[in-house]
């Protein structure tokens, strides 16, 4: 509606960033607040993003209501695994092939991240699906999996 590319770069806002540079783009965030105007800054300064955002809405005359009408925001599910240190979690065929199954259950209509925390000993997923009962199943599965596997 709004004739805005989309891309799904990795996490962090240096990944961000880097997806911008790469496509020419003046615009970029993630959920976790990092929102990223070129145009004026190269960090994810939330003060100056939002002030960029008022103006954007000020200046198309429309409602930031009216503005995301079309926006569907998919729910999420986030479980946090404790994981000993030094677990290969990335080579966990028990993992692997979970994570295969719930990529197939989900199709086009949901993704998963699986990360580990940089901070703590945990394996974050996360499972992003059209229905909160879909995210919740499939992330509880991958949670299943991993404590079989670690």
């Amino acid at each position: 509606r709004l004739g805005v590319e989309f891309g799904r770069a990795k996490v962090g806002d240096r990944y961000v960033l880097e997806m911008l540079q790469q496509k020419g783009w003046r615009y970029g965030g993630e959920s976790s607040g990092h929102l990223l105007c070129l145009d004026c800054h190269t960090t994810g300064d939330g003060t100056i993003s939002a002030l960029q955002i008022l103006s954007a809405i000020r200046r198309s005359g429309a409602t930031l209501a009216e503005l995301c009408a079309d926006l569907r925001m998919f729910p999420q599910k986030l479980i946090n695994v404790r994981i000993d240190k030094g677990f290969d979690w990335q080579g966990s065929a028990t993992l692997l092939r979970a994570r295969e199954e719930v990529e197939r259950a989900l199709g086009d209509s949901g993704r998963i991240l699986i990360r580990p925390s940089g901070t703590e000993p945990l394996l974050r997923l996360m499972v992003e699906a059209r229905e909160a009962g879909l995210a919740e199943q499939m992330a509880h599965r991958l949670a299943d999996a991993l404590g079989a596997a670690a």
